[in-house]
């Protein structure tokens, strides 16, 4: 009477052995991601149009795209009341968006993803250079951090940077576009603006070498 209750005792055993050994996968896979996920930048898009008509604007950003993935944030035409000359770049970092200016008291509002806390910074600089496609190197202080990125990353679909780059004066930050979609919203680059594939293609678009850059906390 005795072995049946015994065996009964070491089969849930088993199973609760199975089941805490796959939650502890889970948890390690999920601390990998975010580990992935904070520190991978320096600092996405499937097919649609970039000028498809929606509720909240003028236009904005289909759900769909060019490059394979998308973010949760419609690029949307706003109201922008402001002393800025039309064509100035402005970032809300607060906010997490990026806002490029129109004639009429009018901009056109992008979703970003930001620097996470410790990298964040304002103030006004300019569009210093523009590249579809960059290349990735990894600056020495995010190496330092780091080891494990590669030292140099041709530009492609798979790069951190995305399919464009627009750089920030002298500095090292770019508002650039993305491999992780999903990440725009959030504050988890070194202090790079970033934004998905589709919007960064559209935003190159309209901005020349020399344009005005403010930041906002």
């Amino acid at each position: 009477m005795l072995f049946r209750p015994v065996v009964f005792r070491s089969m849930w055993s088993r199973v609760l052995a199975g089941m805490l050994a796959t939650g502890a996968l889970l948890a390690v896979a999920g601390t990998a991601r975010a580990q992935s996920d904070d520190e991978r930048f320096s600092g996405g898009g499937p097919r649609g149009s970039l000028f498809s008509t929606s509720r909240g604007g003028l236009f904005s950003t289909s759900r769909g795209g060019l490059f394979g993935g998308y973010g949760s944030i419609a690029k949307t035409m706003v109201g922008f009341p402001g002393n800025y000359s039309p064509g100035t770049i402005v970032i809300n970092t607060t906010e997490r968006r990026l806002y490029y200016v129109l004639a009429g008291g009018q901009a056109i509002r992008y979703g970003i993803g930001v620097g996470r806390v410790g990298f964040t910074w304002a103030g006004s600089t300019a569009v210093s250079a523009k590249k579809e496609w960059p290349d990735w190197t990894p600056p020495s202080q995010m190496l330092s951090r780091r080891p494990d990125l590669p030292r140099h990353m041709k530009g492609g679909i798979e790069n951190p940077l995305g399919a464009r780059a627009m750089y920030l004066g002298s500095s090292l930050y770019r508002i650039h576009g993305s491999n992780e979609p999903e990440t725009i919203g959030q504050a988890v680059s070194s202090g790079c603006f970033r934004m998905t594939n589709d919007d960064v293609v559209d935003l190159y678009a309209r901005v020349n070498v020399g344009t005005r850059v403010i930041v906002l906390r």
